[in-house]
């Protein structure tokens, strides 16, 4: 099993950071790799189960399943249905806890998921890097402005 895991602080408040987290279709307004993002059968982006559906800007299509959100813990888990990546039983949260020393927020990005062992060092660099830091990056630009 390969596992991902990147953290980073955030200097903006928890609450702030999570309102633009939250919501499981907002993928397209905060990280720079997504194009576009639908929730499939209109549910609503919080019921667990619900399905997003979103592109990237290359064009290939995920679709990720909502398996758990929580507003008191400030963390969402999912999971990979369909991509373009040679991997399996892929399951991430991304999670946020404050930081009571300058109203930051602490944010954690995990990830693990099965594939062919060959493939898994380039997986794991370009989940944490491409996907996981650089949506962090985002996210720190954002709350800056």
């Amino acid at each position: 099993m390969a596992r991902v895991y990147v953290s980073s602080i955030i200097d903006a408040p928890v609450a702030k950071v999570w309102a633009r987290l939250r919501d499981f279709n907002a993928l397209p307004r905060w990280h720079p790799a997504i194009r576009d993002s639908r929730i499939e059968n209109g549910e609503p982006a919080d019921k667990i189960g619900c399905i997003r559906n979103f592109r990237l800007q290359n064009g290939e299509v995920i679709r990720e399943r909502l398996l758990g959100l929580s507003d008191y813990d400030y963390f969402c888990t999912y999971s990979i249905l369909e991509s373009p990546m040679p991997l399996t039983d892929y399951i991430a949260t991304l999670r946020l806890t404050p930081v009571t020393d300058g109203e930051r927020t602490f944010a954690e990005w995990t990830a693990e998921f099965e594939c062919a062992q060959e493939a898994a060092q380039q997986l794991v660099a370009n989940i944490g890097q491409g996907v996981f830091q650089a949506g962090f990056d985002a996210l720190k630009r954002h709350m800056a402005a």
